[in-house]
């Protein structure tokens, strides 16, 4: 590991980046900057912030873009924040509005 990033409790479900991530995951830096500029999903944000993130680490470290590759590619689950939603018959329904932690490390190909 050469360079680590991480968002924490962002608002979007873990299940919903997790489709994301299993495209990118393993790939290197530049592939995956192309890959999720063409994804259209809202998730896709997220993970370029971080990906962006961990690639600033690296430089600062003396590595360029071209030599890493995402070596570690994980969204774990944050804390559920728990709404009521009025339901029928004079009862409520809850609403989980889950959050995520990504987590994103960076290694250098092998050659």
């Amino acid at each position: 590991m050469l360079a680590k990033a991480s968002a924490k409790f962002i608002r979007i479900s873990p299940t919903k980046l997790r489709e994301v991530m299993d495209c990118v995951r393993g790939k290197t830096v530049s592939d995956a900057e192309g890959i999720l500029f063409n994804i259209p999903k809202r998730a896709k944000d997220y993970i370029q912030k971080v990906l962006k993130s961990a690639v600033a680490s690296a430089k600062v470290k003396g590595f360029s873009a071209g030599q890493l590759y995402i070596s570690k590619l994980t969204a774990d689950v944050g804390p559920i924040w728990k709404r009521y939603k009025a339901a029928a018959f004079g009862r409520a329904s809850k609403i989980r509005r889950r959050t995520s932690h990504i987590t994103l490390e960076l290694d250098l190909k092998n050659k």
